[in-house]
């Protein structure tokens, strides 16, 4: 190499780090990733004890991180390398043939410890409660279609933990595996999110009628009507991939004669209400198109149906309840959903003061050993 090979280089490298210094510089930070979907990690408060803890540089790091300039651009790029190369899995995401974007579901030994202490808090939870107490578990496109998985590709098996949990509990449980599978050729799961689509929410539904004590309504009743056809969920965003076709959103169930009311608590501790809607059709301009099931996440909501001579039911549970909820409806005067991330009162009291008949704690497979279920016990 000459030196004056070396120069260039050299300045070429120091050029680099000042481009990318000034234009991180000269970037404002944001607060919330829309293509992700998540909020971003803010500049860390400079306080001694965190420096020396080693806290702030962890911190900082993240921050710098999420603040990058031009992030966004970084993120594809890195998935479309992947791809490149050959490889077909990107940030905990598998690239399948047919488009889809599978999640890999992983249990460490954290993951088994909380679901064995979630078992633990049902079953104390069931016995002092009124009423019946029911767990269902809903495994994810990860299980029905791990078929579509690139050859070799690690991948958990849900089943075990259904298995599991209905082993442990005395708490009556059923796992949601033959419901699904029985129709995996169809489009249950969204390809670029999370969660069941509409259609697979309703064989959800229909396996849980005779669970919950209902006859279903045959899917011939109702009409689909499609509300969207550019829905990119959060395994595209996570994922980094930005050459997959976006998602059909659908619905099914009209929603005349039912309300939806959010409950919070201000600064005092003094009830507030919101009222919602079942579907929120503002959030299809966004990017969070899945918030228009109930209008997204809420710590406490109350669906009233006007069916007045029905049951009252409790849902425990995670989003996916939230198209879940519509199907329900013809079944039950009013369904209360509690989520436990923000729900930090007694569940039990809750019970107790509305006259609940019966209770449904409902998740799917990762979100019931990544959660912890402690408040359950309060």
């Amino acid at each position: 190499m000459t030196k004056k090979y070396a120069r260039f280089l050299s300045a070429f490298f120091c050029a680099t780090l000042t481009l990318g210094f000034t234009a991180n510089a000269l970037t404002p930070d944001k607060e919330f990733s829309q293509v992700e979907n998540r909020s971003l990690a803010q500049r860390p408060a400079f306080t001694a004890k965190d420096v020396l803890s080693g806290k702030f540089m962890a911190d900082y790091e993240t921050y710098v991180i999420d603040q990058f300039a031009g992030r966004d651009a970084w993120v594809a790029a890195k998935a479309w390398s992947e791809r490149f190369v050959g490889k077909q899995e990107n940030n905990g995401v598998y690239f399948c043939d047919d488009g889809s974007l599978i999640t890999r579901f992983e249990l460490s030994e954290d993951d088994q410890k909380r679901l064995e202490s979630n078992l633990k808090y049902i079953d104390d939870f069931a016995a002092k409660v009124s009423g019946p107490v029911k767990v269902g578990l809903i495994p994810t496109a990860a299980k029905i279609w791990a078929e579509k998985l690139p050859a070799g590709a690690p991948n958990y098996d849900q089943g075990l933990v259904i298995s599991q949990t209905l082993q442990t509990l005395t708490t009556p449980a059923f796992g949601l595996t033959d419901a699904l599978a029985g129709h995996k050729d169809e489009a249950i799961f969204y390809r670029t999110d999370h969660h069941w689509t509409s259609l697979g929410a309703y064989y959800g539904y229909a396996a849980l009628g005779p669970i919950l004590g209902y006859e279903p309504l045959p899917l011939s009743t109702y009409t689909k009507t499609t509300v969207s056809d550019e829905f990119y969920g959060t395994v595209f965003s996570s994922s980094g991939v930005r050459w997959v076709e976006p998602d059909e959103m659908d619905t099914y169930v009209p929603e005349d004669g039912i309300t939806v009311t959010s409950h919070t608590y201000d600064a005092k501790g003094n009830p507030v209400e919101e009222p919602r809607q079942l579907y929120d059709k503002s959030y299809l301009t966004k990017k969070d198109k899945y918030a228009m099931f109930l209008g997204g996440q809420q710590s406490l909501g109350v669906v009233k149906t006007g069916n007045s001579d029905k049951p009252k039911l409790l849902l425990i549970r995670d989003s996916y309840s939230d198209s879940l909820v519509p199907f329900l409806t013809p079944h039950f005067s009013e369904i209360h959903l509690i989520d436990l991330r923000y729900y930090k009162r007694s569940t039990a009291q809750y019970i107790a003061d509305n006259g609940i008949d019966q209770t449904l704690i409902l998740y799917s497979v990762p979100n019931f050993v990544e959660s912890s279920l402690v408040w359950l016990g309060r």
